[in-house]
């Protein structure tokens, strides 16, 4: 093994200490940059899609496959779906509501279902899809693959970095590719160790309705996007890309770019669509990718790849993570993957936390779209479940990791797309059950569609816009910005107020119940999905009602509205327990005879997380039942149901249970070569969500409580992390060591004071801003 792929402890407290990473330059193409830990590495170029390594800038995307004679960049940009503005709201719906709920009422739930497929679901059934712009080829005539030397192709966490490089007769020739959030364009630099070696035929290939030309040296692709389910696509794009050559020559052949000789060539490539919000397609993509290729044309690529280093090292680097290394961290990454699971690699789960972090900086930015099912990455104009927004988890899990590691600005494009929501979600509320508020179901698009889809047994799910409300809270229980919180507070009462308004009452309880609803994705034994009052639509109702009236009271506004939130909150069913002591999934206790006894999803245990009303502290019982849920459920499920497991038995604070899951998460069922969570297929929220649950066994949070260590399992005997985010504007640094408590860092932005726990012991801690609390395990008595 070479120095270049050695990982030694100084070269990963460099890369924890924040020394910045300089672009190496041509002449020195052995080593691209210093070694660290934050990189997966391949010996081999990617095969499959699942292989190809990832780059984005929030807005636009690339998936970086490394071939030697034949490159290929699936290119992908944010706001690229099929359709355009539609309203899906069908027009029978509210009349056909009631006689739905009496069948309800009184238990024919097949008929019920049956006649909400008829009649209440969205027209058409299906949403739109995010789609690919297509693929950017670069073709290396005279190069042999058979004859490559030393290849390796890299993905740099740190400095957001693909690098492809490997010798062949003699010369050096490596490929650098960014995607630059400062200039949005994708950066390319081909280059080599010999003058007048690069040799490129540069095409497209689209499945869009579109057609490539070449304008002077830029190759251009231009059209329009698909129709999709009788929607008339709407939008034009355009996606260029300026060809800059140093030396040799460049000319236009057709519909390709041709060059020859050349010491260095740099690729600028700028997409862009006419979308400019969920009902306004009248953007001008020419003149966009134009003004930002003219713009970037103007900086060499050194300085575009240290910019972009810079802008994603301000987010990536707030947080540091080391769990300990064995000799498995100096193996290729595919190769650690693939033995994960019977080889001991704690610094595996770190890489898998950090790329977790560096997908979410890449895919979600202040004015791009928020991380869709593939974050931003999709081959496809028919992806897996259209690649959306499914809200009934999914899009939720994409978000659970950014306040807690450091990325709170991440969590701008979900808040964006939650005020579009309220807008069209009003329309669906009022059209469809002629309620007030607002209400999304369990999945949105580009169009910000609210209306039921795909079928009843799926689709008839009012609480996903509920469920999204409760990010608004996080976002600001994190940071406690109360101006905020105003801007933020009528969307969460628009949400409480179609409760309000659409509440059932159960004429055998008086509870008041959601109807029809479903519990996630799962059918009960009576033929159906359709239900009353799912145990999670009563959970995520106590939480939206708890923070609205919360806000309202932070802000000393609207009481009359918090008396009827918390009036209704107090008629909502409570949690019960049934005859195989789990926590049922529904009011009645069916989940013995559900026919799925594994299912994936295991909604009735949002209670325990994402929220925090079961705990073991203030509701053991409850804690327990959930704890029986999980063992009937099992371990092994789909990737991001693995990943949602892993974080319930870290906040039951199993941290061996947590840490067997996490392992067959990052195994080869689950975890792509390059690292994509697997469903299968690809799914991203599993790389969110399992980075989560990894932060959730170092340090938990709520209110104004902090646990340390948790969940700590024996994998991870001796470790730090540094820049964890607690609840209440606070910063926490841990060490241990021995599985032993050696020092916690607390920082605040405001004057608060903390109940800080470890394991059986609590102190009370007052905060200032500026002024940082060191403590030891000492400082801790039971």
């Amino acid at each position: 093994m070479s120095s270049e792929n050695k990982i030694t402890r100084r070269t990963l407290m460099e890369a924890a200490g924040g020394l910045v990473a300089v672009a190496a330059p041509a002449a020195s193409l052995a080593q691209t940059s210093a070694p660290h830990p934050w990189r997966l590495w391949y010996r081999q170029p990617a095969d499959k899609w699942v292989e190809a390594l990832p780059v984005g800038n929030g807005r636009l995307g690339a998936m970086v496959f490394g071939g030697v004679a034949r490159e290929r960049l699936q290119l992908n940009e944010d706001t690229l779906w099929g359709g355009g503005p539609y309203n899906p709201v069908n027009p029978q719906a509210r009349e056909a509501l009631p006689q739905v709920r009496r069948l309800i009422d009184e238990a024919r739930f097949a008929e019920a279902q049956s006649l909400a497929n008829e009649r209440l679901m969205a027209r058409p059934l299906s949403q739109m899809s995010y789609q690919t712009v297509g693929d950017l080829l670069l073709e290396t005539p005279g190069l042999d693959p058979a004859t490559a030397r030393d290849y390796r192709r890299e993905l740099d966490l740190d400095t957001a970095m693909a690098v492809t490089s490997f010798s062949m007769g003699g010369t050096r020739f490596r490929r650098r590719v960014v995607a630059s959030p400062t200039r949005q364009v994708i950066a390319v630099q081909v280059d080599a160790d010999r003058p007048g070696r690069i040799d490129l035929d540069l095409g497209v290939t689209t499945p869009q309705r579109a057609s490539a030309t070449v304008q002077e040296r830029d190759l251009v692709l231009a059209g329009r996007n698909l129709d999709e389910h009788g929607v008339a696509g709407a939008l034009r794009f355009e996606a260029r890309v300026r060809v800059l050559a140093e030396g040799g020559a460049v000319e236009g052949q057709g519909d390709r770019v041709r060059v020859r000789g050349a010491d260095r060539v740099t690729l600028l490539i700028a997409v862009a669509t006419s979308y400019r919000r969920f009902d306004d397609v009248g953007g001008d993509p020419a003149s966009l990718v134009r003004a930002r290729i003219d713009q970037a044309a103007g900086a060499a690529f050194d300085q575009i790849a240290a910019e972009t280093a810079r802008e994603h090292q301000r987010l990536f680097r707030a947080v540091s993570l080391d769990l300990g290394q064995t000799p498995a961290a100096q193996r290729p990454t595919d190769e650690r993957i693939r033995d994960s699971e019977r080889s001991e690699d704690p610094q595996l789960a770190a890489l898998y936390f950090q790329y977790g972090r560096y997908l979410l900086i890449s895919s979600s930015r202040p004015g791009s779209q928020p991380a869709n099912l593939q974050g931003i990455w999709n081959d496809s104009v028919k992806p897996p479940w259209g690649s959306k927004y499914t809200i009934n988890i999914n899009t939720e899990m994409n978000y659970w990791p950014a306040e807690l590691t450091g990325l709170a600005e991440c969590t701008q494009p979900l808040i964006a797309m939650v005020r579009d929501l309220a807008q069209t979600g009003a329309r669906t509320a009022r059209e469809m059950y002629g309620a007030r508020g607002w209400v999304a179901h369990h999945n949105t698009d580009l169009w910000r569609a609210t209306a039921p889809i795909d079928g009843a047994q799926w689709g008839l799910w009012p609480t996903g816009g509920a469920w999204l409300c409760t990010h608004l809270w996080d976002r600001y229980d994190y940071g406690r910005d109360r101006a905020f919180l105003a801007e933020a507070y009528p969307l969460m009462r628009g949400a409480a107020e179609f409760f309000l308004d659409v509440l059932h009452t159960d004429p055998k309880t008086g509870e008041l119940v959601t109807s029809p609803s479903l519990s996630p994705e799962n059918a009960h034994p009576f033929g159906a999905s359709v239900c009353a009052g799912p145990a999670m639509d009563s959970q995520i109702l106590r939480d939206l009602f708890d923070q609205t009236a919360a806000a309202a009271g932070i802000l000393n506004i609207d009481a009359e509205f918090v008396a009827r939130v918390r009036a209704a909150r107090a008629r909502l069913p409570a949690d019960r327990i049934g005859a195989q002591g789990q926590l049922q999934e529904w009011r009645q206790d069916w989940d013995a005879a559900a026919p799925e006894p594994n299912h994936r999803h295991v909604s009735h245990l949002y209670g325990l997380f994402p929220s925090h009303q079961i705990n073991p502290d203030d509701t053991p019982a409850l804690a327990a039942a959930a704890r029986r849920s999980l063992e009937i459920r099992g371990d092994e499920s789909t990737g991001w149901a693995t990943a949602w497991r892993a974080n319930l038995w870290a906040r039951l604070r199993d941290g061996e249970h947590a840490h067997q899951i996490l392992r067959f998460l990052l195994g080869p069922e689950r975890t792509y070569p390059n690292m994509f969570d697997a469903h299968p297929p690809f799914q991203i929220d599993g790389n969110f969500g399992g980075a989560a649950a990894i932060a959730e066994m170092l340090m938990q949070s709520r209110g104004n409580e902090i646990l340390l260590l948790p969940a700590l399992p024996a994998a991870w005997p001796t470790g730090s992390i540094t820049g964890l985010r607690a609840r209440g504007a606070c910063r926490v640094d841990l060490a241990w060591r021995g599985a032993r408590l050696q020092s916690a860092t607390l920082r605040s932005d405001i004057a608060i004071r903390k109940r800080v726990r470890l394991g059986q012991g609590a102190l009370t801690v007052d905060l200032r801003p500026g002024v940082p609390r060191r403590l030891t395990a000492g400082a801790f008595r039971a």
